[in-house]
């Protein structure tokens, strides 16, 4: 692409901009606190740690005047040295406008696997100013579950590296919760609480997303005092590097979530015990939640928002969220607007200019009960324009369209896409190329940004990249054109098959054109084996299989690249995640027909080939152990104990999810030491029972094998084994072995499986992490 282009390609049309962006003068004040001399100085380090010593053949400078409507700007032109001159709104707006030149006009790529950053020497020319901007005030991350699915063990290296990536996507609201628990803990000692009941109410690091949500307590802990340190000094850290970059970080408030300790202190509050959540007993779950109409809500609230205040300084925008994944009380309509009303008196008792930021998960999961009465009676309980919602699944099921654009409220279009972490390819690309706009037209459209907020990362690289670009547009991308420079700079250079290979993937595999699919990985390989299995695919697996070939076909050329190892791995595993969902329809098929033969031969090829094959192929890539994640976890310990309690932190959520199996294989991972452990061993019995059912003439017993299997499932958390987090094994060799073996009977036995049918529509739909769990029955 030529400069010329690509500037065609970008320039703005100030006409195209909807008067509603700059209608909402109550959100004037959310704007960066650095100076422009700290945000030039924060990009500059940024592009230091990215490029080294060719970091200085770019002249930086954040001039707030480039922008006259609070909207980022960035402008880029060519020094008569040869160096690249950029200046933008905002530190966010500079990195991002550099990240569009290296993209561009470089070939490169920064993304959560890897990097591709092979400059040319010397830095292509522009032959005039290229001036970059976005129609979006706002462009939000982060998820209230992204800490504990993803961030939770992370040091402050891991931190820095997504920071920087926050900004060259032009991230300037990202959520910052990390530290939240140091300071509850001080409000409520100085209430009163005694260490016994802190330690009932917080749950352990893994699970303090739900935790602080209200759905559960004290499962993992307790927390140790060295956590809070931990925690505090990381967050002193974000929030400064956030602030340098010109980010406005969204800081907690109180949502009503108590510890049974206050009824102690306090016996006459207004206080109701919640019902169980996701199959939790009460020993872990039903909250005590305080009446926001009760005085005492108020108090707790402006005091921990004081101290919030105090210890992190604020930037005025807040998020809490009333009833995550549960039913209110009453549904009148009074009652709910006192409830929006007394949350957000909490905020502004101690920050007169407080912005509440809203989670709108709560109308998508339980549409029964908010219907349009109910959803205006919320939102109208804090004045227009003093609330953001979050459309939190708007590629999906956008709420925007059927609440008059949240009945007035700003809101941002967020792209949700991954629940729980899981690995697996998926997307609705064209559903985020199309949505962001369509919510710009829509009548009085009260949109005041894009957001990405996704349950977990570090997955599909190719959607976040896609949509944070989305935010610079002003009209939606050619899918084709797109994702064939996403593979040139991915890996370089542009190649004929690689680039046919990202055609065919973005075309099948990353557009799911399912109303209302939510992508949540229920293929066999990573769910508790049972005979009642989910198998169906949104796309047709021969595609698949054809930018396989084309993978392996460009390999040798593109193995040096750490992007085309990882996208090597992730391809082949998505076959044989493919693949396990055929040989399991063979074995139940088997068993159905008293085939003991073709149940051996299909469970033995499953059990001892492929499912081992799939480990060594992923324990040869640093982004795909198991051993990364515990490594992690304890190195947050001090001592030994706290070491085993963060083990079992981190082994529990990607498995049990409880210490029953509550959430069972909600957050699965495809990780090597993972699939060797846990999902083949579970298979091998399986395999063995239905054996062994056929041998003695007796029906299989679901309800047998679950208690068998979760002793399978138990011992992987208690195993105590340690886990390589270093990669083992030539990632080409394993993948060219498997290739070998398994590509001509998947050309058979993926096409005769073929797409599936449509999940079920919206108003036949409750969706909450137990409602997603699959029937084992």
């Amino acid at each position: 692409m030529t400069p010329q282009s690509l500037l065609l390609l970008l320039l703005v049309a100030p006409a195209l901009f909807p008067a509603v962006l700059c209608r909402f003068s109550t959100l004037d004040h959310l704007k960066p606190k650095a100076s422009e001399a700290t945000q030039a100085r924060a990009v500059t380090g940024l592009l230091r740690r990215l490029l080294g010593n060719r970091s200085t053949e770019f002249l930086l400078s954040v001039n707030r005047s480039l922008s006259n409507n609070s909207l980022d700007v960035c402008e880029l032109s060519s020094a008569r040295d040869g160096r690249i001159v950029a200046s933008g709104s905002s530190g966010v707006a500079l990195a991002s406008g550099i990240y569009n030149y290296l993209k561009y006009f470089c070939n490169c790529q920064v993304s959560w696997s890897g990097k591709q950053l092979e400059l040319p020497s010397p830095l292509p020319q522009l032959s005039g100013v290229l001036r970059i901007s976005s129609p979006h005030r706002f462009r939000y991350y982060q998820n209230v579950c992204t800490v504990s699915y993803s961030s939770v063990w992370w040091d402050w290296s891991r931190w820095e590296t997504e920071i920087d990536w926050m900004a060259l996507n032009g991230i300037n609201l990202p959520l910052a919760f990390t530290g939240q628990e140091a300071l509850w803990e001080e409000v409520y000692r100085a209430m009163g609480l005694n260490e016994t009941e802190l330690e009932e109410f917080f749950s352990g690091p893994a699970f303090l997303a739900w935790n602080r949500m209200a759905n559960m307590g004290r499962f993992g802990g307790p927390l140790p005092p060295s956590w809070h340190v931990d925690q505090l000094q990381l967050q002193f850290k974000i929030l400064q590097r956030m602030r340098a970059f010109g980010m406005i970080p969204v800081l907690p408030a109180f949502s009503g979530n108590i510890p049974k300790g206050i009824l102690r202190l306090f016996p006459k509050a207004n206080v109701t015990r919640l019902g169980p959540w996701a199959h939790f007993n009460c020993s872990f779950s039903c909250s005590y939640i305080l009446d926001p109409r009760d005085p005492l809500f108020l108090q707790i609230g402006a005091l921990y928002l004081s101290q919030v205040v105090k210890t992190f300084g604020t930037d005025h925008i807040y998020n809490t969220d009333t009833f995550n994944e549960m039913t209110p009380p009453s549904s009148d309509t009074n009652y709910l607007s006192a409830v929006s009303r007394s949350v957000f008196a909490s905020m502004t008792a101690v920050d007169p200019d407080a912005i509440w930021l809203m989670q709108g998960w709560l109308f998508y999961s339980d549409p029964s009960f908010w219907k349009p009465p109910q959803i205006q009676a919320l939102l109208h309980g804090v004045p227009l324009g003093r609330m953001i919602v979050l459309d939190l699944f708007a590629e999906a099921d956008p709420v925007f369209t059927y609440t008059q654009s949240f009945y007035g409220q700003p809101f941002i279009w967020c792209m949700l896409h991954n629940f729980g972490g899981n690995n697996g390819f998926f997307g609705t690309v064209e559903s985020i190329n199309s949505g962001p706009f369509q919510a710009l037209s829509f009548p009085n459209s009260t949109l005041v940004g894009l957001g990405m907020t996704p349950e977990g990362i570090e997955q599909n690289p190719v959607i976040y990249e896609l949509m944070s670009e989305l935010a610079w547009r002003r009209e939606p991308v050619n899918l084709t054109k797109w994702v064939s420079l996403y593979a040139a700079r991915r890996y370089g250079s542009m190649d004929d098959k690689l680039t046919a290979a990202w055609r065919l993937l973005l075309g099948g595999v990353y557009n799911c054109t399912w109303l209302h699919y939510v992508n949540h990985n229920h293929s066999p390989l990573v769910r508790r084996p049972s005979l009642k299995m989910r198998t169906d695919l949104w796309y047709d697996p021969a595609d698949l299989l054809e930018a396989w070939k084309l993978f392996m076909d460009a390999a040798p050329t593109f193995m040096s690249k750490e992007t085309f190892q990882y996208d090597l791995v992730d391809l082949t595993r998505q076959v044989l995640q493919d693949l396990t969902s055929s040989f399991y329809q063979d074995i139940a098929d088997a068993y159905a027909n008293k085939k003991m033969a073709e149940l051996l031969t299909a469970g033995g090829v499953l059990v001892y080939d492929l499912l081992p094959e799939l480990d060594r192929l992923l324990s040869s890539n640093q982004n795909f152990l198991l051993g990364t994640w515990l490594e992690r976890a304890r190195s947050k310990a001090l001592n030994e104990r706290e070491a085993r309690l963060y083990d079992m932190n981190a082994r529990n959520q990607i498995t049990l999810w409880g210490p029953s199996g509550e959430i069972l294989d909600y957050a699965n991972k495809q990780w090597g030491g993972l699939v060797e452990d846990y999902y083949a061993q579970r298979w091998a019995l399986f395999v063995h029972t239905l054996v062994d059912c056929l041998d003695r003439a007796v029906p299989f017993k679901q309800d047998s094998f679950n208690q068998a299997v979760f002793q399978v499932e138990q011992g992987f958390i208690s195993n105590g084994r340690n886990y390589s987090s270093k990669p083992q094994g030539d990632t080409f060799q394993i993948a060219r072995r498997i290739f070998l073996k398994y590509h001509p009977q998947a050309l058979k036995r993926l096409q005769r499986t073929g797409p599936g049918g449509p999940p079920r529509p919206r108003s036949q739909r409750r969706f909450s992490h137990s409602s997603d769990l699959q029937s084992s029955d």
